[in-house]
């Protein structure tokens, strides 16, 4: 596995992709089907299933993201505890939070610091990171 850093830290998720061009296959059905009495029940309800499916992989993919988002937070502010013994700035945004776990022991501090006082975007955090700590 390649090393992580800034410029190969993100994944793609294929799904998007592939339900969106099912439920364009499923309107262009409906379309075809619109005349035909006998096709046209079965032509919507995929077109309903194509779409509930659509939704249902973006409510998947949101609650997964919060409950990862909670778990950070508290992760991070329990090495800013351990290294501090205070918890994190309040004023940072969870966004701030998650680009922080990139960085290293040696610089977090500092850079917690540096991003609640000049509330640095998530992007410029991990930008401004020296030494990267990979997310396994």
């Amino acid at each position: 596995m390649k090393t992580q850093n800034y410029a190969n830290h993100r994944q793609l998720v294929v799904l998007f992709p592939l339900l969106v061009l099912t439920l364009i296959g499923s309107c262009v059905n409906l379309y075809c089907s619109w005349g035909d009495h006998h096709r046209l029940y079965s032509a919507s309800l995929i077109v309903v299933l194509s779409f509930c499916v659509l939704i249902l992989m973006f409510l998947c993919r949101i609650f997964a993201l919060k409950a990862q988002d909670r778990a950070i937070r508290a992760e991070e502010n329990l090495r800013h505890f351990a290294s501090t013994g205070k918890l994190l700035d309040p004023r940072l945004t969870i966004r701030q939070i998650i680009a922080l776990r990139f960085a290293s022991d040696d610089e977090f501090v500092s850079l917690a610091q540096e991003a609640a006082d000049k509330s640095l975007a998530a992007d410029a955090i991990k930008q401004a990171v020296k030494k990267w700590r990979a997310d396994t």
